[in-house]
């Protein structure tokens, strides 16, 4: 299957012709409302892989094609339709957060040692770690491209800064993991510039290029940087509750990695001292983890309930992202963006 035919099949809407029931929160409410963009969009991405250097496309095209619910772009293209923009610059710049997002993956399971993503094989895996560190620089210079062909400076400006505060969280992540003296805030630091930070960009551009006023920026702003927060805790608890399909990846990596995600941290400060002396262990030394603990950390966050804490502070960041919706006008869209929401959150359900 081609690359473009495979994001057609991937992006197109799939209707089931069972009785309805009451249905869980979806995100493809939006995926409809902005489906002609997001065929714009993969079509743009497929134009703007394109290189004489044939690994190049190769590489980033197999991230690309294999799967994902490429959350972020729908978020630019939503955020710009919600402030009414009739143009076309809303799709290069979705284009961009796309790349800005595949680049950070690339570079990530390079730094993790990463094997799988959403099903499959990690490029580093295939490829190797040089080629995938190089394709995600040429992904990074692409979408600063894109950026400029926008013509607006403050649309260079927001992603810019969300492009180094992405970088910066990156290396916070890696001071902190292996290190059971991690507070909760140093987690949510963490957070918030790896991936709250791509999504506040990704939806305040759309109200940028639209002309609308700061109110309404900021609000989407927020509205990203909430549903990021919200995005990014559902997934570290999952790592600890799901079977691997709902991540896509190897369920337990964040553990066997020592990364020190929001589940442990509170187990480690709800624990006993022979609790925290095996957190102590098995995370700031992972390497001397034996095959009883992954089922003896499971037994640890159960007993605590630090992966229901975990969704509760997802839940109350998602209001925060609902509330941050309420200074627009009631609309299908603005109902969409908030289905996202509840959709981030509930597929740990």
């Amino acid at each position: 299957m081609g690359l473009f035919r495979a994001m057609q099949t991937a992006s197109k809407p799939q209707f089931d012709s069972r009785p309805a029931t009451k249905s869980a929160p979806s995100i493809e409410p939006l995926r409809v409302l902005v489906a002609d963009d997001m065929a714009a969009v993969n079509r743009e991405i497929i134009a703007r892989m394109a290189s004489d250097v044939s690994l190049i496309p190769e590489l980033a095209s197999h991230l690309i094609a294999s799967g994902g619910k490429r959350i972020r772009p729908l978020l630019t293209l939503g955020a710009a339709r919600l402030c009414g923009y009739g143009g076309d610059r809303h799709v290069l710049l979705a284009t961009c957060v796309e790349f800005i997002h595949t680049a950070t993956l690339l570079h990530d399971d390079v730094v993790d040692e990463s094997d799988r993503r959403r099903g499959s094989a990690t490029a580093n895996v295939l490829w190797g770690n040089q080629p995938s560190v190089l394709v995600g620089d040429f992904l990074f210079s692409r979408a600063f491209q894109l950026m400029v062909e926008t013509g607006s400076l403050e649309v260079l400006r927001i992603l810019a800064n969300a492009s180094a505060v992405i970088a910066e969280g990156e290396v916070l992540q890696l001071m902190t993991a292996n290190d059971m003296d991690s507070s909760e805030a140093d987690y949510l630091k963490v957070i918030e510039s790896k991936t709250a930070a791509l999504f506040a960009a990704a939806c305040r551009v759309g109200a940028v290029i639209a002309g609308r006023p700061e109110a309404e920026a900021q609000a989407l702003d927020d509205y990203g940087r909430y549903l990021g927060i919200a995005f990014q805790l559902v997934d570290d608890a999952l790592d600890y509750a799901s079977d691997g399909t709902t991540l896509g990846k190897n369920t337990g990596d964040d553990f066997k990695e020592g990364k020190v995600t929001l589940p442990i941290v509170l187990a480690f400060n709800k624990g006993s001292t022979a609790e925290r002396e095996f957190w102590r262990r098995t995370i700031e030394q992972p390497e001397q983890q034996t095959a009883e603990d992954w089922p003896q950390a499971l037994r640890c966050i159960q007993r605590h309930g630090t992966i229901e804490e975990t969704l509760a502070r997802a839940r109350h960041y998602g209001q925060k992202a609902h509330q941050a919706l309420d200074l627009f006008v009631p609309s299908t869209m603005r109902d969409a963006l908030a289905e996202a929401i509840d959709f981030a959150i509930e597929r740990a359900l």
